[in-house]
């Protein structure tokens, strides 16, 4: 029956009965063929109950709040399936087809449903807050999990519209979602949802007010920051980085601790996580504070020189682009007399070593701009960078003549080839396990324990032996 078929006084009595009618579950999965009529029939009974809350007025009345709060969690708190690999390797978000839920024609309406019952003008939070409690709450952000990525956009939705009406769950809420990202970071490193919850934040983050909460920089500092390490990044770092550059932006104090975590997580041996951290990194220096700035500049510019001279060349690139940011080198020029000598040796040096063209034109161009700053420091740093590559050719070749002289001395001294022979041996007993005893033995022994397996002395050891027949022993 629809509603328009009933008398108005009768339509709240049918709202229920539908509302009821729709907690039966079908199965989607084991047989999708089966019910086909009466899968059907609560399709139709969702799509009318969303038509029904969203074109008339006054129709969420008070026994109407506990009747869909239960009929939303009876749908949709429910175990999410297994990965779609479970005997094999763990689900990879990046690489990996997700598996799409077989319910989701009943779930999408059911979502839609619900989302416009919080959005209606008649939604009161102060008779829903007895329904949609912590409970509620903590099993809505379990279904973050879900590798559907439909249903975990509706969820971001439907958590955000439930974090802007419910000012007594705010707090709760952003402690559960710190207690997934902690389990996120230090147990699991599998969550299907971050991307979902760090976006969620970044609408939070925007919205708070001034000064900062020290539970808010906390935030920062011991979750945000720590979700840099995980291996799976790349799915959710544009939400992250949002997220941080959002609290520079209401606190510039925080650029310090925020760029030295970033320092200290940096990729060893991860390019593309490089080129990440590089994105990042220049988002954060489009907000500093020249006086920030100061403080972080030197780690920072020994960091990107590092990067300038990495031989992926696309790390090398990304770091070069900075040259062509204004703002950046407006900072770059207030400070060239520190960080000049710190850039100059690695873009002098990969100017002419560097395998890639395209880096060697943005390098050239990084040299020029730093020419054309200030061209008595540049002269100095080519002076010095001069001075230190003779002083260090002067070093090589100070340490290769006495290495001839120490190589020279030795063949001069006969005690050296019996000092050979003993730690030969030595090695033997340590390597082979021979008995002590077989120590006091002469050079020419050593063929003998060489046939038993025991070593097969080098010919250099050979030669040496057979010169010396001096015995050694213990």
């Amino acid at each position: 029956m629809h509603f328009r078929d009933v008398a108005p006084a009768e339509q709240e009595k049918l709202f229920v009965q539908k509302l009821r009618q729709c907690c039966v579950l079908f199965d989607f999965l084991s047989d999708p063929l089966s019910d086909l009529k009466w899968k059907e029939v609560k399709r139709a009974a969702l799509s009318e109950m969303v038509e029904y809350i969203t074109h008339n007025r006054n129709v969420i009345t008070e026994p109407i709040y506990p009747e869909v709060v239960h009929m939303f969690a009876v749908n949709m708190f429910r175990t999410l399936p297994p990965s779609s690999n479970p005997t094999g390797a763990e689900f990879d978000p990046e690489e990996d087809e997700p598996t799409l839920e077989a319910a989701w024609p009943h779930l999408q309406l059911v979502y839609e449903f619900f989302l416009r019952f919080l959005e209606s003008p008649d939604f009161q939070p102060n008779i829903a807050k007895k329904y949609i409690d912590q409970k509620f709450v903590m099993q809505l952000l379990e279904l973050f999990d879900s590798e559907d990525p439909r249903e975990r956009d509706f969820l971001k939705t439907t958590l955000h519209r439930i974090y802007g009406k419910f000012l007594g769950l705010r707090a709760y809420i952003r402690k559960q979602i710190n207690n997934i990202f902690y389990r996120f970071i230090y147990e699991t490193e599998h969550h299907n949802g971050i991307a979902e919850l760090l976006e969620i934040l970044g609408s939070i983050i925007n919205g708070f007010a001034l000064p900062l909460k020290e539970e808010h920089k906390i935030f920062l500092l011991k979750v945000l920051l720590p979700l840099h390490k995980v291996k799976s990044l790349s799915v959710y770092h544009p939400q992250l980085a949002y997220c941080v550059v959002q609290f520079l932006e209401k606190d510039s104090t925080l650029t310090e601790p925020v760029v030295m975590a970033l320092l200290k997580y940096w990729p060893k041996t991860h390019s593309p996580k490089e080129v990440m951290f590089l994105n990042e990194l220049e988002e954060i220096l489009d907000v500093i504070e020249p006086s920030e700035f100061v403080k972080v500049q030197e780690p920072l510019f020994r960091q990107l020189a590092k990067c300038v001279s990495s031989p992926h060349f696309q790390v090398a690139e990304r770091a070069l682009y900075y040259w062509n940011n204004e703002y950046i080198m407006s900072l770059i020029s207030d400070n060239a007399a520190k960080i000049l000598p710190i850039m100059f040796p690695a873009l002098y040096r990969n100017s002419k070593t560097h395998w890639n063209k395209t880096i060697h034109g943005l390098i050239y161009n990084a040299l020029k701009l730093f020419m054309e700053m200030n061209q008595k420091l540049f002269d100095d740093c080519t002076q010095q960078f001069r001075a230190e590559k003779n002083k260090e050719k002067a070093k090589s070749k100070e340490r290769e003549e006495a290495w001839i002289k120490i190589e020279n001395l030795a063949k001069s001294n006969p005690q050296v080839s019996a000092l050979l022979i003993h730690l030969h041996l030595h090695f033997i007993v340590q390597q082979r396990g021979v008995a002590r005893r077989s120590w006091n033995v002469f050079g020419d022994d050593a063929a003998f324990l060489s046939e038993r397996g025991l070593n097969r002395p080098s010919a250099h050891f050979v030669y040496v032996a057979a010169a010396a027949k001096t015995p050694i022993c213990s």
